[in-house]
């Protein structure tokens, strides 16, 4: 049993515990949260020590290294003279009517 707590504990469950603090990674990354954002979150809602996640997120960034590439260049912020390229149909520019 859990002993007094609701969450699994890392002493007495230690392979559900991580499962738990994986699974909790796995939704940040679906909020787009920076890893030092998830460790903040986890920390305050779910009472996770930073420790615990870091050393989740590092396994799994070795277990996922492409995802994690191409995750931290997707919520990496866009230089400040970033435009978005302008798409020209496949039919050309056409004359404005005057």
């Amino acid at each position: 049993m859990y002993h007094e707590h609701q969450l699994p504990c890392l002493h007495c469950h230690p392979h559900r515990y991580i499962r738990m603090v994986q699974h909790l990674i796995e939704r940040c990354l679906l909020l787009r949260m920076s890893r030092d954002d998830c460790v903040e979150a986890l920390a305050e809602h779910a009472r996770i020590r930073p420790l615990v996640t870091l050393t989740v997120w590092k396994e799994l960034i070795k277990e996922n290294r492409d995802f994690f590439e191409a995750y931290y260049h997707a919520i990496s912020p866009r230089p400040l003279n970033w435009r978005p390229i302008q798409r020209v149909s496949r039919f050309g520019r056409r004359k404005q009517w005057k």
